[in-house]
């Protein structure tokens, strides 16, 4: 008896073994049935803020901010195309009058491109045409010097704000017949960053002196008085 009656607790005891085996299995299947739906859910989580730590981190990438300019060897910003606008300057209309120079009209807009941008641009290549010749800068005239008188510059919405004078020494006619004169212009000129370098993109002539004072006229005192020769066209 007694072993018989081992034997029914034995096959008791693993009936009951196996149905509480399957008691707990399916007990557990509702919790693993929400497991799953919660892990995906934690991933596309973890990706969405990966997604957006990689788009803040390229938000918070620095601005360019220095860019090539004339007369300048290095990219400046703004505060050293400011404090540098006498060397800037010069080059900037050295350029303009050289494209002057050329007799079509692909080669000046393409030479005053190099320099100019937009309203500027526009102004100056209407001038050099014809179509703008009362605007003043007279560019049918041979330019053989030109020379920095003044300026004054300051920052101003991301660009530089330059009112300079300068000079220039040329001659108007054909080689028979010859008129030398010496001009001296005042502007108003805006510089910005454009097609990643500084352009100009605001000219104003405010006052032309066609007068033989236009020769005469002493420069301002200022950091080009010591490097003049800098300033004239070659």
């Amino acid at each position: 008896m007694a072993g018989v009656f081992r034997q029914m607790v034995s096959r008791d005891g693993l009936t009951i073994g196996r149905a509480l085996e399957r008691v707990n299995l399916s007990a557990m299947a509702p919790a693993r049935s929400l497991v799953r739906p919660l892990f995906g859910r934690a991933r596309l989580a973890a990706a969405a803020a990966a997604a957006i730590a990689v788009f803040a981190l390229a938000g918070c990438k620095e601005e360019r901010v220095e860019f090539s300019a004339p007369g300048l060897e290095v990219e400046a910003g703004a505060d050293m195309v400011s404090a540098e606008s006498y060397k800037v300057i010069p080059a900037v209309l050295g350029r303009i009058y050289l494209a002057f120079g050329a007799t079509k009209e692909d080669a000046i807009y393409d030479g005053l491109a190099e320099v100019a941008a937009g309203e500027a641009l526009e102004a100056l290549y209407l001038e050099r045409v014809g179509a703008m010749a009362s605007a003043g800068l007279e560019p049918d005239q041979q330019i053989h010097e030109m020379e920095l008188l003044g300026l004054t510059s300051r920052i101003e919405d991301g660009g530089v704000s330059v009112s300079a004078k300068w000079r220039v020494l040329g001659t108007v006619g054909h080689a028979e017949h010859l008129h030398v004169r010496g001009n001296a212009y005042s502007a108003d000129l805006t510089l910005e960053p454009v097609n990643d370098a500084w352009r100009l993109t605001g000219f104003s002539l405010t006052d032309v002196d066609r007068t033989d004072a236009g020769t005469l006229q002493a420069k301002i005192e200022g950091p080009w008085t010591a490097s003049s020769d800098a300033t004239d066209t070659q």
